[in-house]
């Protein structure tokens, strides 16, 4: 091989170091450990964009990857919490991914990480120290759908402390004030009164319920005069 052939291969390797090219970073995430992961991650998007409905100011996202380098490449960190909130921004649902150094500098607010087998100690220790240290996310909680552990810290002069549950159990997010807590074996937003933030099909349920019960009430109301010899039809 000569001396110019050496030097064009050379030139042709590919360059493995940068991970994106500027202003097109891609999520980057590995796949959902379960269908529970999943189904986990959806409840509480939906649940939260049903409550907060009349918002703009705020992104939710599950599974997406935060990149907080602005010159991100292979070697430098980044992470993909199983769920998190950002406030003070716009509701833009078509984000590739959140990339700090674009939004003004943001990182989220809340980060709910679903703990698993191959991820609970890094979840535990690795990640929680960056989302302390690094990202400072003022709420941080962890959730095992099969074990249903369930914990949560608030960052306190610049530390995680636990937080410590009321006497249902459900552990207050000052960030996003609510409560959360476990609910049929699935994590759940719970409004300043303890009572459950229902999922939008929930909602139409108990609405639908609502109405039918109140044509009932209207239905033996009518009935009831009748027996009274009322004429209804005047």
């Amino acid at each position: 091989m000569t001396i110019t052939q050496t030097l064009t291969s050379k030139n042709k390797e590919p360059n493995h170091e940068i991970i994106y090219p500027q202003g097109k970073f891609w999520s980057d995430e590995p796949p959902l450990e379960s269908n529970l992961h999943l189904t986990q991650i959806i409840l509480l998007i939906k649940s939260l964009e049903w409550l907060w409905q009349e918002r703009e100011d705020y992104f939710a996202a599950g599974n997406l990857t935060i990149y907080y380098s602005p010159k991100q490449k292979k070697s430098e960190d980044f992470r993909g919490p199983d769920f998190f909130v950002v406030l003070g921004t716009t509701r833009n649902q078509n984000r590739r991914s959140w990339v700090v150094w674009e939004e003004d500098g943001k990182y989220p607010n809340v980060i709910v990480e679903i703990l698993s087998e191959s991820t609970a100690k890094t979840d535990r220790e690795e990640k929680k120290q960056i989302y302390q240290d690094i990202f400072r996310t003022p709420d941080y909680f962890w959730f095992d759908p099969e074990s249903l552990e369930f914990q949560g810290f608030t960052l306190i002069s610049g530390k995680y402390q636990p937080i410590e549950p009321n006497e249902q159990g459900l552990l207050w997010s000052e960030q996003l004030g609510l409560f959360l807590g476990i609910y049929e074996e699935q994590l759940r937003y719970f409004n300043p009164d303890g009572e459950l933030v229902p999922t939008p099909e929930e909602a139409a349920n108990q609405e639908r319920q609502q109405k039918e019960l109140a044509f009932q009430k209207i239905e033996q109301l009518q009935a009831k005069l009748r027996e009274l010899g009322v004429n209804l039809e005047e």
